[in-house]
């Protein structure tokens, strides 16, 4: 294994000793109570914190009071004392959402130069440690510049060499002057990967890059819909992490059509155009012919991923225990589900991004084995699992799942026999908040009765 590129501690960007201790103090921290007001602490016990998980501020404040705690732990001193970094991207991008349509783009590029290919590669991160995620995600610096969101062919040499350095398919040496000396936090995310403290850019420029062959093809066909680009890359073996990078930096679709799409909104919408297209071609193979069930586990988040022999459907059930990062204050542990039968979904899940993240790797499991099954994930995130590293974790973890073996069983009841050895929580618990394994048991019943 390569280990993770790393400075001398006595460089100003020696950013692993900024993680432990940041690590360390969030592992010291009294009960958040402290720091929350009685309608914070109401909404976290509430189970509200579990479905708003910091974006939908349903708590009605203007921030969320969760990250701003994470803000205030994750504050960083200035990476370099200097306007100028010269270091080896990834390569990375980063689109913000906030004051849309106008939003800031940029690179993000550590000061160093070193093979830093896996600070941007989610889907190598796994056999990783949260240390080793914050610490080398912690070192990439974000270089902000404002431009409106359909600007993405007229929007100036910055955006140009973003674009660039998104369909970058190698590590690329970018130089960038900031306005300002680059100051600020670990910015930490429940949706994308984390990243370092950020400043205005002034100039950007980049050396020794090679953009690759099937990215600008996708990109130079401006008379190729979106949808279908990012279907053909993923069929081309593309990861899934870089057409979501290209994706946001307006890469794909017809010309007239292209924009800016935040960080966030790309990485859900290049998992559910993958997911969807896959699961179509699923309803078309035949029933598996048992009840499997996977497993993987991972900083202290289990999931337990059970198929069965129906038509499509699928489910995601979370639940999130005291102390974890969306239930900071609360005394029970809140199960949120988000789930579709046959026809599929026609609204945003509740459980957000994470659902589309896992429904990918499940309609990629069955689509390679040609089969057809009723998928339900459940996931029980432990209070090991301190801080969001984006839903990467979901994907990966359950694509790892998948990858293994299955214990395979010939019944429900001897699944849930298998799951309550299993889980912490309750098969009851997860039985009462299920749509599907409700229905499947019903079916069961159904079938029974008429003797099929």
């Amino acid at each position: 294994m390569n280990p993770v590129p790393q400075v001398s501690p006595h460089h100003p960007s020696a950013s692993y000793a900024r993680a432990a201790i940041a690590l360390a103090l969030i592992q010291s921290q009294p009960r958040l109570e402290s720091v929350f007001d009685a309608a914070a602490q109401d909404s976290s016990a509430s189970g509200q914190c579990v479905q708003c998980r910091g974006s939908k501020l349903l708590c009605g404040k203007t921030r969320c009071p969760i990250m701003v705690k994470w803000d205030f732990l994750m504050k960083t001193q200035p990476l370099i004392d200097s306007f100028n970094i010269d270091g080896s991207s990834p390569p990375g991008v980063f689109v913000g959402r906030f004051g849309y349509p106008k939003v800031y783009v940029g690179p993000l590029v550590p000061p160093f130069h070193a093979d830093t290919a896996i600070l941007d590669m989610p889907e190598q991160w796994l056999s990783r440690s949260i240390e080793d995620i914050v610490s080398f995600r912690s070192q990439l610096v974000r270089g902000m510049h404002r431009v409106h969101v359909m600007d993405v062919e007229n929007g100036g040499r910055i955006v140009d060499l973003t674009r660039e350095l998104a369909l970058s398919t190698m590590v690329t040496d970018v130089e960038v002057e900031f306005t300002k000396r680059p100051f600020g936090r670990i910015v930490l995310d429940d949706e994308t990967q984390p990243f370092g403290p950020s400043a205005p850019l002034k100039t950007m420029d980049l050396s020794s890059y090679k953009v690759d062959a099937k990215l600008d093809k996708a990109y130079s066909d401006t008379d190729l819909k979106a949808v279908p680009a990012v279907l053909g890359l993923y069929r081309e073996g593309i990861p899934v992490s870089k057409i979501q990078r290209a994706f946001s930096v307006g890469a794909f679709g017809l010309e007239e059509n292209r924009k800016f799409v935040p960080t966030r909104w790309s990485i859900t919408a290049v998992d559910d155009t993958i997911g969807k297209n896959l699961r179509e071609k699923v309803k078309r193979f035949p029933l598996i012919n048992e009840y499997r069930v996977y497993e993987s586990i991972g900083y202290d988040d289990r999931f337990l991923v059970i198929m069965m022999p129906h038509s499509w459907m699928y489910e995601l059930i979370e639940a999130w225990y005291p102390g974890t990062i969306w239930n900071p204050t609360g005394q029970q542990t809140w199960l949120i589900n988000s789930h579709e039968y046959y026809g599929g979904r026609t609204t945003y899940a509740d459980i957000g991004g994470c659902y589309y993240a896992a429904r990918l790797a499940v309609a990629e499991k069955l689509e390679s084995e040609r089969r057809q099954a009723a998928t339900v994930i459940l996931r029980e995130t432990h209070p090991g699992y301190i801080m969001p590293i984006g839903v990467w974790n979901v994907r990966e973890n359950v694509r790892r799942a998948l990858r293994a073996e299955p214990i395979n069983y010939s019944s429900l009841n001897e699944v849930f026999g298998h799951l309550s050895t299993r889980l912490d929580i309750p098969m009851s618990r997860y039985i009462d908040r299920s749509e599907i394994l409700r229905y499947a048991l019903h079916q069961r019943t159904v079938d029974d009765f008429i003797g099929r």
